[in-house]
């Protein structure tokens, strides 16, 4: 070990303080890291004289056995250099754009009188490909719009001049039907199918409006010339185009040419969506998942897929519109982030994108593997909480009284981040006179854990009082009294501001109101208020109707309490005929149940 730092820290001093890019190898030769640096000795240094947070980049230095740099110009050809040997060697250390090879495309084939078709391959061949696009609906809609425009040839007949003019092909169905002006025997010059491409290539890019105005020009020029057939052809084609563009997402006539990033984060992975916006419309939208290798941070995530996706759609758009400008710095490109109007609306709306994006990568996570979501949200649940251990086993108590009448506590259990009904626990406080919280909640922990350990069951990773810190306090002096103040992790939740207190801790934490962590303690919280209520309205009717029965005239404890253990509600026995009652309690006390009850209704 000694040895291979002796050797790489003398490779270090020799390192230019100039800018460029650093390659990392392992003992078998084998690229794991690059990176860029403005300083590639400063930069390279920094890996193994500084303490890193991350256990994986700890492992990436304990694995480096050999460095290799480049030296380039400025810090942004370092970029892009980062950005190609990333790409060209798919080093393990470092972030990666998910393959996007099943989206679909759209082709403009590199040869005479050209055909265009969906593909989801795309080759170097010379051909054009525009996309890729989210879905093939929306590339089906562009054919049909150019199909029903342009007098495109859908057969794969190599046209070259010398078959042509040999006669080789004949005309086929779509000839016949009005869908291809022949071009196979001749009939078609290659400069009138170009002209088509040409306008075909500015609608996929976007560019509606400049088609628009030359269809025009050229159906004003028909009707004088009194080609009215011509010009009504070209009228049809118009209109086309613009029940299209009335389709497609306009944003403004002002925005001509910006790119739009935002960026939505997991645990793992990010999620980064990019808008393409040209003459006031959206004429790309495309999401990408990042897979975050050494804990990067936003800028590098962001820049990483940015080149990526500006290389893919050949975007030529100098100001990007991004969330936070911090540390993002390309040359020739500007950050900006807009604070209102309509560039803050497409922002808010590539926001959504990559946030319901994730949200479905994580659904369909969730139907393959229903357990990757449980263990995601208990290691979620674990970091917030400081826990130890995985909290596979949780409990949460809720009190519940009215008026201090018929106090009741609240046990719900969850295993594995959801509910386990089977476990749940009612517990009809004793001990307590009125209705007092505090000396209720801890009766009720100091009897549950008490069973427990004195059954050998398992106790709970997280144990969770509905309360602030008076609530706390009285689970804790209930652990404490049973020697297991050490061994269960105990918080307290209040409802108003969904504070989480710690014991000790004066001071609340605050989680973000849409982590997974705080909708799962709330749904712990909620549900043992459910089950108290419930239990307590049940308790609440035992006792008027025990109290009711008490008034009638003949009718006993004794006789209460058969009727009770029997028929559990006071509506199952008022709904009782008299024979189902003297079955209980004789025909002699049935005649009088039933004749109160009568006179009762």
């Amino acid at each position: 070990m000694s040895e291979r730092l002796d050797k790489l820290k003398a490779k270090i001093k020799t390192l230019p303080e100039k800018p460029g890019i650093y390659q990392y190898f392992d003992e078998f030769g084998k690229i794991i890291y690059v990176g860029k640096a403005k300083s590639l000795k400063k930069r390279v240094n920094s890996y193994f004289t500084k303490n890193h947070d991350t256990a994986k980049t700890r492992i990436l230095v304990r694995r480096i056995h050999d460095i290799h740099y480049i030296i380039v110009d400025s810090e942004t050809d370092a970029l892009l250099l980062e950005n190609n040997l990333i790409k060209k060697y798919r080093p393990r250390y470092n972030i990666q754009l998910k393959d996007d090879k099943t989206y679909p495309w759209i082709c403009i084939k590199n040869e005479r009188f050209p055909r265009i078709f969906s593909t989801r391959r795309v080759i170097k061949d010379g051909s054009k490909y525009f996309g890729p696009y989210p879905s093939v609906k929306i590339v089906n809609t562009l054919l049909e719009l150019m199909r029903e425009l342009y007098p495109l040839r859908t057969c794969h007949y190599d046209l070259n001049e010398e078959s042509i003019e040999k006669g080789k092909f004949k005309v086929c169905l779509e000839y016949h039907i009005g869908n291809c002006k022949a071009p196979c025997v001749g009939k078609e010059k290659e400069e009138d199918y170009q002209e088509y491409i040409n306008q075909i290539e500015h609608i996929v890019k976007g560019n509606i409006a400049s088609v628009i105005k030359m269809l025009k020009e050229k159906m004003h020029a028909a009707a004088e010339k009194f080609e009215f057939e011509e010009a009504e052809s070209l009228k049809q084609k118009i209109k086309s185009l613009e029940k299209y563009r009335a389709k497609s997402t306009v944003v403004s006539p002002t925005i001509h040419q910006v790119d739009v990033l935002t960026l939505d984060k997991g645990e793992k992975n990010a999620f980064v969506n990019y808008l393409v916006i040209n003459n006031g419309a959206i004429i790309h939208g495309h999401t990408v998942e990042v897979k975050k290798k050494l804990d990067e941070s936003d800028a590098e995530i962001l820049t990483f897929a940015l080149l990526n996706m500006r290389e893919k759609f050949n975007s030529q758009s100098k100001e990007i519109l991004v969330e936070s400008s911090k540390g993002l710095k390309i040359e020739g490109l500007s950050f900006f982030t807009p604070q209102r109007g309509d560039k803050k609306h497409l922002l808010d709306l590539s926001r959504r994108n990559a946030k319901f994006y994730r949200l479905e990568r994580q659904k369909q996570e969730h139907l393959k593997n229903p357990e990757v979501k449980s263990e995601r949200i208990l290691k979620s649940i674990q970091k917030d909480f400081r826990l130890q251990e995985l909290p596979v086993h949780m409990e949460c108590f809720d009190n519940s009284n009215i008026q201090g009448t018929n106090p009741v506590s609240a046990c719900v259990v969850f295993k594995n981040g959801r509910p386990s009904k089977k476990d749940y626990r009612h517990f009809n406080i004793k001990t307590v006179e009125g209705p007092d919280d505090f000396e209720s909640m801890r009766e009720a922990i100091y009897r549950r854990y008490k069973r427990l350990t004195e059954e050998g069951q398992s106790l709970p990773q997280l144990l969770i009082v509905d309360g602030g810190k008076g609530q706390l306090s009285a689970g804790v002096d209930a652990l404490e009294k049973l020697g297991l103040r050490g061994k269960i992790p105990i918080v307290g939740i209040a409802k108003r501001l969904e504070e989480i207190f710690f014991p000790g801790d004066s001071i609340p934490l605050y989680l973000d109101k849409k982590s997974e962590s705080l909708k799962v303690i709330q749904y712990m919280r909620n549900e043992a208020h459910r089950f108290g209520i419930e239990h307590h309205r049940n308790r609440r009717s035992k006792s008027s109707l025990i109290s009711e029965l008490i008034q009638i005239n003949g009718i006993g404890e004794k006789t209460q309490e058969q009727l009770m253990r029997h028929f559990k509600t006071v509506s199952k026995i008022k709904s009782s005929s008299e024979k189902e009652l003297a079955d209980v309690v004789g025909l002699s006390k049935a005649r009088i149940l039933i004749a109160y009850f009568k006179n009762e209704l």
